[in-house]
């Protein structure tokens, strides 16, 4: 009874002293103090971060009221500021989570570092064991007691080999548990790394929404030359421009449709329904949205389109197979270019700001095909008067009413 006692005695001393030993090598690492201090870094930024967007919501507030005040110069270049203000902190506000993405990158890394020593520790520990465990494990008791000068020596090794054996389960469990939670620092750490990577991409489409911000500024203040009397009289003339484009795509559009229906030539096409629509520019990046409450010539007509992002001479693609009902080639940066594709089930898309076209009226292409290249660079071929920067110009028209293109794009 009394040796069973001792026995529990010394299985519960080694259990505690040899157990914390395997944790202690399993969470703690030589990088321990580098990583607090970068987590000291990350709650600084943090803070930052909160402030900005603390900016940012105020800023808005500032937009939102000039979009109530009345349409003159001065309110549209006080507007024309706030924006830039807010597009300003916008990029502040993405270096500030880039900066914030390194440091956790890091943290990381470092942690990784820490974690694959402990793991190469915990499985030096277990090789020792297996070793110990196998040398002893054909030895009798009386070769053991030979080797040994007293009966005390003799029975503490005894006991010691047998919490070794008892306890090489839980460290092999453990060993387990950390390649397990290594797995996982690894796994966060690569989507870091992938968000850190779409956040750079983000700062540089923002830099250049500022700039095309500032370019739009100038461009009013040089065509008005700050007289509120010049301003007015070239919003009325754009819009009528405006106006003029829009009929003209309007009825140009009801006619094809027409003459199609009538000779059944669109019943032969892929049927266009929502989420269908392919990406006609290989960007992504929207640069004004489907009526933007922000969009520069807000006055002047309602953005019945998206703006993508596309650098001159982008080749843009068919988003879905139909027939060319417009190809308006320009001359001029003045004039506007664009290409109308006619589809199936009452859909058409208009692809805008154009600098070189590709096709001709009257002809079928498929999904996919080069209809023409993209412009929107101010004072260039077939940009037309509604530019802030190089970009496509892309609607889409249900039954002949402007709807937004996000609910018809494919979603990637």
């Amino acid at each position: 009874m009394k040796t069973s006692t001792r026995w529990v005695t010394i299985c519960f001393i080694a259990l505690h002293f040899f157990v914390p030993l395997f944790v202690l090598t399993q969470e703690t690492g030589g990088n321990s103090q580098e990583i607090s201090k970068l987590n000291s870094q990350i709650k600084d930024r943090q803070s930052k971060i909160k402030q900005i967007e603390e900016s940012i919501v105020a800023t808005k507030k500032k937009i939102d009221q000039t979009r109530t005040q009345a349409q003159s110069l001065k309110n549209q270049i006080s507007y024309l500021d706030n924006r830039s203000a807010l597009i300003a902190e916008d990029i502040e506000l993405t270096a500030a989570k880039l900066d914030v993405l390194t440091i956790e990158i890091n943290v990381l890394t470092l942690s990784i570092s820490d974690k694959e020593s402990s793991i190469k520790r915990q499985q030096k520990m277990i090789g020792e064991l297996i070793r110990t465990i196998y040398y002893e494990k054909d030895k009798g008791y009386l070769e053991i007691a030979a080797s040994y000068n007293n009966f005390s020596d003799f029975y503490t090794r005894l006991q010691y080999l047998q919490t070794i054996e008892g306890d090489l389960g839980n460290v092999a469990r453990g060993l387990r548990l950390a390649k397990i939670d290594l797995d996982e620092r690894r796994t966060i750490a690569q989507t870091r790394k992938e968000s850190y990577e779409e956040l750079k991409d983000k700062l540089d489409e923002q830099k250049k929404d500022l700039e095309e911000q500032t370019f739009v500024k100038e461009t009013l203040l040089t065509q008005t030359r700050a007289s509120e009397l010049t301003y007015q009289s070239l919003l009325a003339n754009l819009r009528k421009q405006a106006e003029s484009i829009e009929n003209e795509i309007s009825s140009i559009e009801k006619e094809v449709r027409r003459r199609l229906e009538e000779e059944d030539k669109l019943r032969s096409l892929e049927v266009t329904d929502p989420n269908t629509l392919s990406w006609p520019a290989p960007s992504r990046y929207i640069t004004a949205y489907f009526r933007d409450p922000s969009y520069p010539y807000r006055h002047i007509f309602e953005h019945s389109a998206i703006d993508i992002r596309a650098s001159q001479g982008t080749p843009i693609r068919a988003a879905a197979s139909g027939y060319v009902g417009r190809a308006k080639i320009c001359g001029s940066a003045s004039c506007y270019s664009y290409v109308m594709i006619v589809h199936s089930g009452g859909l058409s898309t208009v692809y805008g700001h154009l600098s070189k076209v590709s096709v001709e009226g009257d002809q079928f292409v498929a999904r996919g095909d080069i209809i023409g290249y993209s412009g929107g660079t101010p004072g260039t071929v077939g940009a037309g008067p509604f530019v802030t920067g190089p970009h496509l110009h892309f609607e889409v028209r249900k039954d002949g009413i402007p709807v937004n293109p996000l609910g018809y794009l494919v979603r990637e």
